[in-house]
């Protein structure tokens, strides 16, 4: 059975503390690239922040949750609106070693720029077939470290777009 193609509208998510320290996690698949939390929209109509929010848990195991909800004193948890849509987006080359899980033809894919603020000691649990090592790094060695030049240049930009109260928890 052939496994549906990835759709080229992604989100990247920079995980931030209010000391603008930045979570890079390291890709199982190609160790030594760090990034940011980043992935694809699971259908076309899917709203770009609900797919950071389930991006963010699925590969961080951190919990974005609505104030309405009833989830409270969880660790892993913080509210939703310490979570920031930058309103900016990059639309870049695919790599060429990643082209084969969109359809054929595809080459380009948009992605859309978060940014979210958690307490420094959030509990971090990553997803094992995704990411295996994560590490804290104030944002301009953080950016130094992104193979990615756009999640680098968005990780620049966190002291203009980062909230720099405390996080709000759930």
């Amino acid at each position: 059975m052939h496994k549906p193609y990835k759709i080229p509208e992604s989100v990247l998510v920079v995980i931030h503390s209010p000391e603008l320290d930045v979570l890079l996690i390291e890709r199982a698949d190609k160790p030594g690239f760090w990034q940011s939390v980043t992935g694809s929209k699971d259908a076309e109509d899917e709203p770009v922040q609900q797919t950071a929010v389930r991006e963010v848990f699925e590969e961080t195991g951190i919990r974005i949750i609505d104030e309405t909800s009833d989830i409270e004193g969880q660790s892993n948890s913080v509210s939703i609106s310490n979570l920031n849509n930058w309103q900016l987006s990059n639309v870049y080359e695919i790599y060429p070693v990643w082209r084969h899980r969109y359809a054929p033809g595809v080459t380009r894919n948009i992605e859309h720029v978060f940014g979210l603020l958690v307490p420094r000691d959030i509990p971090v649990v990553l997803a094992p077939r995704e990411h295996i090592s994560q590490m804290w790094l104030p944002y301009r060695e953080a950016a130094d470290k992104c193979f990615s030049p756009s999640n680098a240049e968005a990780i620049l930009q966190l002291p203009k777009y980062s909230q720099r109260q405390r996080p709000e928890k759930a």
